[in-house]
């Protein structure tokens, strides 16, 4: 008989899952982000009998190690161009790397809206819990079981710098994909929520591990069938609006930033949302953009061609969404607008009351500068083939308000960046990094930010300075919390091919803080 140490404290559960427990009461973290009720806690130590385990783990220790694979059986890295996984420092006693990788990825890429602030894919634990608990075999909740399996193993992956799990976090893609497709073929499967929400978690998997195809996304399509196909009855509750939110972004990502060309009518459901509330308001705002900048792109011959009126309507449009623009941000409530403060390096900058509002900022700060440069072409347009000095004039001028405009948009969202990238707080203080050296906020908002800066450093109006602040936030972010798309995006400037996929396993891996995970 041997006394085991200081006996665990932790909840039940975590106990179970062998896992780290923060002890909070009357519930821990863990199990909050994990989606489960917290079991609660024992009220004493115990005497246990650990001899034989004892004995079972050093054996299969020393076999293990003797064999070149981790205890847990995952090979260890053996090419020179790699230091040892930081899987092989996790003692044999710790949960499995799945365990680790779901309770990484729910803390770090879900928000739940727990103060009356904004949240983001805040359901997608609980959802996944549910899916994984009644053990059901139907496409669409298997498919979100291995989405997120997926997406979690693969995160984990980078953010440790531990290629020995990609592996296994491929096969899981792979097999979601299988799922999804027989989902979709069943008209009773595509419309659950389950099967919307295993595309969001596969786009999320394609921007981390950096399989985008250039700049625009494989999921984009999708996005626009399940739109449709779901209609009107999933703005009704907050899973369904929660999850239309993140494909809306993403679709006018693409159709905005990158000019696509919808295929999606948005005012259906756009007459649906709420104009009042300011995020929803800059939806609407972003469809009406975009249909405003599908026409000109899609005209059959240049510009030129399309006729004076034609111009000049377009010109007015342009007019009217930049006004309305410049209206939502004037009409926020106090606790959305940006707070100007000096920085601990004497730096003028702009922090938020919360990172949230600060990425919706960030997105409304590009869109206007896109409108802008919108007019500048039109403007250039009509001045080219209308022969009227007054024409001339009124098209210079706009192109001088609008480059101040714009130029201050730049300077705010440069001037954000600190307080955006997890540099300092709300008063301008710095955030000392973790243990391991690294930013300490939450990979999401990073992921959130990547577009509307990416534009805001590749649209031809940020100073060299102001490119090189960007770029190095990006990279540098990107490699800690292992966001592929950020480390690609940092290196191009919206000019000839992408970027290739960046082999973030040969920087130098950090495993200082890997066991608080």
């Amino acid at each position: 008989m041997v006394y085991g140490g200081k006996p665990s404290t932790g909840c039940h559960l975590c106990r179970q899952r062998k896992i780290k427990c923060d002890e909070q009461h009357p519930g821990c973290r863990n199990c909050a982000i994990y989606g489960q009720p917290c079991p609660g806690y024992r009220s004493d130590g115990i005497f246990r009998n650990e001899t034989y385990k004892v004995q079972q783990l050093v054996k299969k220790t020393r076999s293990s190690l003797s064999s070149g694979k981790q205890p847990g059986g995952h090979d260890l890295p053996t090419g020179s161009g790699h230091q040892r996984s930081p899987l092989s420092i996790y003692r044999v006693s710790d949960s499995t790397w799945e365990e680790k990788a779901i309770c990484y990825f729910f803390d770090q890429y879900t928000i739940c809206d727990e103060t009356g602030g904004v949240g983001h894919l805040g359901f997608v634990p609980s959802l996944y819990a549910a899916c994984r608990d009644q053990s059901s075999s139907d496409p669409a909740s298997s498919s979100l079981r291995l989405a997120v399996d997926a997406t979690a193993l693969m995160a984990l992956s980078n953010r440790v710098k531990a290629p020995g799990i990609v592996t296994r976090a491929r096969n899981r893609f792979g097999l979601a994909l299988q799922r999804l497709q027989e989902a979709l073929e069943l008209p009773v499967e595509a419309v659950k929520d389950e099967t919307f929400a295993t595309l969001v978690i596969l786009s999320m998997f394609e921007d981390i591990s950096g399989d985008r195809l250039g700049l625009t996304s494989s999921h984009t399509a999708g996005f626009e069938a399940l739109t449709v196909l779901r209609g009107e009855s999933q703005l009704g509750h907050a899973r369904g609006m929660d999850m239309f939110k993140f494909a809306y972004v993403h679709m006018q990502v693409e159709f905005l930033l990158l000019r696509g060309k919808p295929t999606l009518d948005p005012d259906w459901l756009v007459d649906r949302l709420d104009s009042a509330d300011p995020l929803q308001g800059l939806m609407i705002l972003a469809s009406r953009i975009t249909q405003l900048l599908a026409e000109p792109s899609s005209a059959s011959t240049s510009l030129a061609s399309v006729g004076i009126t034609k111009l000049a309507s377009w010109i007015d449009s342009c007019r009217g969404l930049d006004a309305e623009l410049g209206r939502w941000s004037q009409s926020l409530p106090d606790m959305w607008l940006p707070l100007a403060t000096r920085s601990y390096t004497g730096a003028d900058v702009l922090t938020y009351r919360e990172m949230i509002i600060a990425i919706i900022w960030a997105h409304f700060r590009a869109a206007r500068i896109l409108v802008y440069l919108t007019m500048v072409d039109l403007f250039r347009t009509l001045a080219s083939v209308v022969n009227s000095p007054g024409i001339h004039r009124e098209a210079a001028q706009h192109e001088a308000d609008g480059l101040r405009l714009s130029l201050d948009l730049i300077s705010e969202t440069c001037r954000s960046i600190p307080f955006c990238f997890g540099e300092i707080d709300l008063l301008g203080n710095p955030i000392p990094p973790s243990a391991e050296g690294t930013t300490r906020i939450r990979a999401f908002y990073v992921y959130s930010m990547l577009w509307p800066v990416w534009y805001t450093m590749s649209c031809g109006l940020a100073t060299p300075e102001q490119t090189e602040m960007i770029r190095g936030v990006m990279a540098r972010t990107g490699s800690e919390l292992g966001i592929k798309l950020a480390i690609m995006l940092a290196s191009y400037d919206g000019q000839g091919a992408m970027p290739s996929i960046p082999d973030i396993y040969s920087f130098e891996p950090t495993v200082a803080g890997l066991s608080a995970m």
